[in-house]
């Protein structure tokens, strides 16, 4: 590794003021953080972190945290192909066909994964050099989050445009990674959300039914076979004691969903990752469960008879993008509350939204996305609203 090394950093001379490939210095300092532990220290004076722990790191760790959602994705791609095309027989999955849906499940949400961080990572290259900065690494995580947010059957041109949308619009107009009001993969999907509704909602989008890349596929669909998520079939269902699925069924994922979003134990796994490492907030995690979980027990008791109203509690929990929102994209430490009271008031808004909307218009079964937002648009001033509390106290105790 130290003949690498020496190599490497030989290589890197090109690309400092005055070589040949000055002008791609941030190119390949982009790379050169990326595969190695910073060998400089801050010329700043002050407190000093004796460590090789940067935001390339931190980064990395919340890609690890989100692979066992995306693995299982993966799996659950598949397994709805092979239960819409009636590919599964009764006595349930074998060895063999447990291979198959995660391979089918593989090859279709790579591209997604491909597109993402090509269009996503070509446009920060691009802003570096043009503006003589270093690579941000924000998008490390952003690029791995969007895949998974998305219908399996959104078109992948539609998920560069929207990439793109959000990486100049919601990021580098801002000023980069650590400037950012919104979260970027949010904002993504809000954006596919509103300019092609009919690709991001509906029975169709949540299951690929034909093939995918390198995987023809020409089986009919099987009788009976429906695509709709839990919420969509609260959402159109006239019955309030309605229950699409069980509580286990939902937890476990087998679900129809956006691909990493529909696994309980696989993103608790990640979650798990996350707060030990002290890379996200229990406090806020703990918020919206607590506030989601509180909120639908009240309109369960005095809300409306209606089969989203009538859902129990625990089942809000595990359907939809609540528990994936909740451990991934609220504890995104730029656009989320930062003081520690702030955390807790912010989690609170963000569990209590959610549930409101998915409960009051009924076009918008889901809710977490929007919520998310407006947590993020609230954040500095709950912020500030906490900072100027604590002040007030000091000053009357002055």
């Amino acid at each position: 590794m130290e003949k690498f090394y020496q190599i490497w950093k030989k290589f890197g001379k090109n690309f400092e003021e005055g070589g040949k490939f000055a002008y791609l210095s941030s190119f390949y300092d982009a790379f050169d953080t990326f595969l190695f532990t910073p060998s400089t220290t801050s010329k700043r004076i002050g407190a000093q972190i004796h460590d090789g722990s940067d935001s390339k790191r931190t980064m990395i760790l919340v890609v690890l945290a989100l692979v066992p959602a995306m693995l299982f994705g993966m799996f659950n791609v598949g397994y709805q192909h092979l239960l819409a095309t009636g590919q599964i027989p009764c006595c349930g999955l074998t060895a063999a066909l447990w291979w198959k849906a995660f391979g089918f499940g593989f090859l279709a949400v790579l591209p997604f994964i491909l597109v993402s961080y090509i269009t996503g990572l070509g446009i920060e290259f691009v802003v570096a050099q043009i503006k003589h900065e270093e690579v941000a690494e924000g998008f490390l995580v952003t690029g791995f989050i969007i895949p998974l947010i998305v219908p399996i059957n959104t078109p992948l041109w539609m998920v560069a445009v929207a990439t793109a949308f959000a990486v100049i619009f919601a990021k580098e107009v801002f000023g980069g990674t650590g400037y950012n009001i919104f979260n970027v993969a949010l904002i993504a999907r809000a954006f596919l959300f509103f300019a092609y509704p009919t690709h991001m909602t509906g029975d169709n989008v949540f299951v690929r039914t034909g093939g995918t890349w390198g995987w023809d596929s020409n089986l009919a669909i099987a009788d009976g076979f429906s695509g709709a998520t839990p919420l969509g079939v609260l959402a159109t269902s006239a019955e309030s004691s309605v229950m699409p699925v069980d509580f286990w069924t939902a937890f476990n994922g087998l679900i129809p969903g956006s691909v990493g979003e529909t696994c309980g134990w696989a993103i608790l796994l990640g979650a798990c990752l996350l707060l030990m490492t002290g890379v996200a907030s229990w406090k806020t995690m703990l918020a919206i469960f607590a506030s989601a979980a509180c909120t639908a027990w009240l309109f369960n008791e005095f809300g409306p008879d209606t089969a989203v109203a009538q859902y129990p509690w625990y089942m809000h929990l595990v359907t939809g993008g609540l528990m994936f929102g909740a451990v991934f994209m609220a504890t995104d430490p730029v656009t989320s509350a930062r003081t520690e009271c702030g955390k807790w008031i912010y989690g609170a808004l963000i569990g209590f939204m959610v549930i409101v909307i998915r409960v009051l218009n009924p076009g918008y079964p889901e809710g977490m996305m929007l919520a998310i937002l407006l947590g993020n648009t609230f954040a500095p001033l709950i912020d500030w609203c906490v900072v100027r509390v604590n002040i007030n106290k000091r000053m009357k105790r002055a």
